[in-house]
C-alpha cells in the first residue's frame, strides 16, 4: 500500500455509545482503542477515518461529530474521511474509498459487525473484526478463531496479562480452563510462548461466533456432520490441548449438525469452533440466520451471541464481589426484615392493575401512549415497533424524575437501544440494578400465507405481543420505578445508586445486556447487584412457585455473591409474599445459567440473579407459560396472571430497594 486509509466503525468498535433523550451522544473509547490509534498515528503512510450511522438527519450527524471530536480530539482531522450513513449495502464503502482518493485495496474497514465487514469486503476493502487487528489488516495478515487452554497452574488473570499485550481478543470464558478468542498467528505464537495451549480454527473474515446449547439427551449423531470446514474435525481436541469428554463431543456434533442442516440450501456458511458448555461454538458467516433455528426441546436462551472484548478476562466485578457478598450476608433480612416504609410503598405501586396496564401498552392490548392512537403489534428486534416502545419507555422513566440514558447499538442493520433510568448516589459502593428485557418474539408460532399454506415467522410484520416474555418483567421494572419515585418524593433516599434497566435483543442471544455489561466494565463501573426478571406472569394450574437462579459456569467470588443475593430475594419472599413457593437454583447446573440477561453480568464477575415463574427448572409439572415464543402470549391468555406477576415483582423490588439502603 502506498497511502493506506483505515476506516473505523464507531459504535461498539471504537467506542461505547450512550445517548440522552435530547439526542446528544457520548462516546467512551473501548479498551485498547487509544493504544491502537497511537500506534497507527506513528505510520507516516496511514490516514484515519470513520464510517458510522448515527441515524437520519443533520442533527444526528452533528451530535455524532461533536461526540467523536470530544472522545478522540484531533484523531480524525480529515473531515472528508468521516462518512455518515447506513451500512446495509456496499454503497457507503464505495463512497469511503472515493473520499480517500485511493484504490479499494489500499483501504481497511475495522468493524465489529460481520454484516458490515461483508459489505466492505464486497467493495474491495480489507477488513478487521477489532481495532487490535488493524495493523494486521494493513499488512495482509489473517485473524483466526482460537481456543485457549489454560494449564492448571495458570489463571484467567495470567492469560489477561499476556492477551492484552498481544494481537488477541477474547470473546467467551466458559470456564477457568478454556477461553474462546480471536488472534493473528503472531498473537497465537505469543500465547504458546507463555505456556498456553492454542487450537487455531477457521479464519474470522466476516463471521461472528455463537454458543449453541443442545438440551436433548446426549447421543452420537446418526450421520456425520457436514463435510468441509465445519466437518467432524471440529469436534476433536487439537494436539497439546486438553482431551474433550466423549459426551461433550457428541453433544457438540449433534448441535452443529442440526444447525448446519437447518441452513441447507442457503448461501451462508457455518463452521464448528469445537465443543462448548452444553453444546457447540459456531462461527456463522455474515447474514446467517442462526438465531432463527431452534433445536427441538431447547430451553430458553439456547443461542448466545458472543462479543469480542479485550477486557473480558479482567472480570472487574470480582474486585468487589467478595466484600459485597459479606455485606449482603451481614445485612440480611432475617434479623429485622425490610423496612415497613419500603414494603408499604412497593405494595401500593406494584399491583396487579399497574402490571396489567404496563403490559397492555407494550403488548398491543392498549395504545402505547395514553391519548395517542398507536398500538404496537410486536417488540421483535426486526420490527419497527421495537424502537417506538423504547422511546415510550424512556419517556415513562423520565416522567418519574430519573436520569434516562439510551444505549444505542446495531443488529443486522437495525438500530436498537437499551434503556437505563438511574438515581445516582455519590460515593455509592456499587449500583443496584433491577432489570428485564423489553423485546419479544413469536418465532415458535405457526403462520400462513394468503392461500392457507404454512410459512415461516416474519419478525418484521407478524405479531409478537410477548405479554409474559418479557412484557411481565418490563412491566415489573416500570412499577418498581414508580414505587421508588414515590418514596423519593417523600424524601426517602437510598445509600446506593439505583438503576432500572431494560435490555433489547435478548431473544437474539442476550445482545443488549452483553453490550450494556461490556460498556459498564470498560468504564470501570461498580455494580453491587443485578436482579433480572424474565417471565413472571405465566401460571397454569399448580403451585405459585418462584424460581431464583444464581448459577454461573465460571467459579470465583461472584458465585458466592450471587448466592448471597439469591438469599436476600428468598428472604424478601418470606417477608412480603409468604404464599409463594421458592425454588433456589445455583451452580453450573442451574438450568438458567448463561440463558438470561443476568449471565452477561456473571461473565464480568458481578453478583446477579434471574427471577422467573416456574419455567426454567426441571420441575413436574411446570406451571409457567404455555405460550412461550408464540403469538398467543397475550395479556388475556388463560395462563397469564398479573396477580401472580405482581407478587413476584413486589418481592424482587423490596429486595432491590432494601439492598440499596431503603
Amino acid at each position: 500500500m502506498e497511502m493506506a486509509t483505515v476506516f473505523f466503525d464507531i459504535g461498539a468498535t471504537l467506542a461505547d455509545v450512550s445517548g440522552a433523550p435530547d439526542g446528544s451522544l457520548t462516546f467512551r473509547p473501548r479498551p485498547r482503542v487509544l493504544e491502537v490509534l497511537n500506534e497507527l498515528a506513528t505510520l507516516a503512510d496511514t490516514r484515519l477515518g470513520t464510517i458510522s450511522n448515527p441515524g437520519p438527519g443533520a442533527r444526528a450527524r452533528s451530535h455524532a461529530a461533536s461526540a467523536l471530536e470530544e472522545a478522540f480530539p484531533g484523531r480524525f482531522g480529515d473531515g472528508s474521511l468521516i462518512r455518515w450513513g447506513r451500512k446495509d449495502s456496499r454503497g457507503i464503502f464505495d463512497d469511503a474509498v472515493a473520499s480517500a482518493g485511493a484504490a479499494a485495496g489500499d483501504c481497511v474497514f475495522v468493524g465489529e459487525d460481520p454484516d458490515e465487514r461483508a459489505f466492505a469486503r464486497e467493495a474491495g476493502l480489507s477488513t478487521a473484526p477489532h481495532p487490535v487487528f488493524a495493523r494486521a489488516a494493513l499488512e495482509g495478515r489473517p485473524v483466526s478463531w482460537i481456543r485457549i487452554d489454560l494449564p492448571p497452574e495458570r489463571t484467567l488473570r495470567d492469560l489477561n496479562a499476556v492477551a492484552n499485550a498481544a494481537e488477541v481478543v477474547p470473546v467467551h470464558v466458559p470456564s477457568a480452563r478454556l477461553v474462546l478468542a480471536m488472534a493473528t498467528d503472531t498473537g497465537a505464537e505469543q500465547l504458546e510462548q507463555r505456556g498456553f495451549s492454542v487450537d487455531q480454527r477457521t479464519p474470522v473474515d466476516d463471521s461472528v461466533a455463537f454458543l449453541v446449547r443442545d438440551d436433548r439427551p446426549v447421543a452420537p449423531p446418526s450421520d456425520p456432520p457436514p463435510s468441509g470446514p465445519a466437518g467432524p474435525s471440529g469436534f476433536t481436541a487439537a494436539p497439546g490441548t486438553a482431551p474433550l469428554p466423549a459426551d461433550g463431543q457428541a453433544r457438540a456434533a449433534a448441535a452443529f449438525t442440526f444447525m448446519a442442516r437447518g441452513l441447507t440450501g442457503l448461501t451462508h456458511a457455518v463452521a464448528s469452533l469445537g465443543p462448548a458448555p452444553g453444546g457447540v461454538y459456531i462461527a456463522a458467516a455474515a447474514g446467517t440466520p442462526l438465531e432463527e433455528l431452534h433445536i427441538p426441546g431447547a430451553r430458553h436462551g439456547h443461542t448466545e451471541r458472543l462479543l469480542p472484548d479485550p477486557g473480558l478476562l479482567g472480570r472487574p466485578g470480582e474486585l468487589d464481589a467478595g466484600e459485597l457478598a459479606a455485606r449482603f450476608t451481614r445485612a440480611g433480612f432475617a434479623a429485622a426484615g425490610p423496612s415497613p416504609e419500603t414494603v408499604g410503598a412497593v405494595g401500593a405501586a406494584v399491583t396487579s392493575s399497574a402490571i396489567r396496564g404496563h403490559i397492555a401498552r407494550i403488548s398491543g392490548a392498549a395504545p402505547l401512549v395514553g391519548g395517542e392512537p398507536r398500538i404496537v403489534s410486536s417488540r421483535d428486534a426486526s420490527n419497527p415497533d421495537n424502537m417506538a416502545v423504547v422511546e415510550a419507555l424512556a419517556a415513562q422513566f423520565q416522567g418519574l424524575g430519573l436520569t434516562v440514558t439510551l444505549q444505542p447499538f446495531t443488529w443486522r442493520g437495525h438500530r436498537l437501544a437499551n434503556v437505563e433510568a438511574e438515581h445516582r448516589v455519590e460515593g455509592s459502593d456499587g449500583a443496584v440494578l433491577l432489570t428485564a428485557h423489553l423485546d419479544s418474539t413469536a418465532a415458535y408460532g405457526t403462520f400462513f400465507d394468503p392461500d392457507g399454506r404454512p410459512r415461516p415467522y416474519d419478525p418484521r410484520t407478524d405479531p409478537a405481543p410477548g405479554a409474559d416474555d418479557d412484557g411481565s418483567g418490563t412491566a415489573a421494572v416500570l412499577a418498581a420505578a414508580e414505587a421508588f419515585s414515590a418514596m423519593a418524593t417523600r424524601g426517602r433516599t437510598p445509600a446506593r445508586t439505583v438503576r432500572f434497566v431494560l435490555f433489547n435483543a435478548e431473544e437474539q442471544g442476550l445482545i443488549g445486556s452483553k453490550f450494556y455489561a461490556r460498556a459498564a466494565a470498560a468504564r470501570e463501573d461498580r455494580i453491587a447487584a443485578v436482579l433480572q426478571m424474565d417471565m413472571i406472569a405465566g401460571l397454569q394450574d399448580g403451585a405459585h412457585r418462584v424460581e431464583i437462579h444464581a448459577g454461573s459456569a465460571v467459579p470465583g467470588p461472584s458465585v458466592a455473591a450471587s448466592n448471597a443475593l439469591g438469599d436476600r430475594v428468598a428472604e424478601a419472599v418470606a417477608a412480603v409474599e409468604p404464599g409463594l413457593e421458592v425454588q433456589r437454583l445455583t451452580g453450573s447446573t442451574d438450568p438458567a445459567a448463561g440463558r438470561s440477561d443476568h449471565a452477561s453480568f456473571h461473565e464480568r464477575g458481578w453478583a446477579a440473579v434471574a427471577v422467573s415463574e416456574n419455567f426454567f427448572a426441571d420441575t413436574s409439572p411446570a406451571t409457567g407459560t404455555r405460550q412461550y415464543h408464540l403469538p398467543g402470549d397475550t395479556l388475556d391468555d388463560a395462563g397469564h396472571n398479573t396477580e401472580y406477576a405482581a407478587a413476584i415483582a413486589r418481592t424482587v423490588t423490596v429486595a432491590a430497594l432494601t439492598l440499596a439502603g431503603l
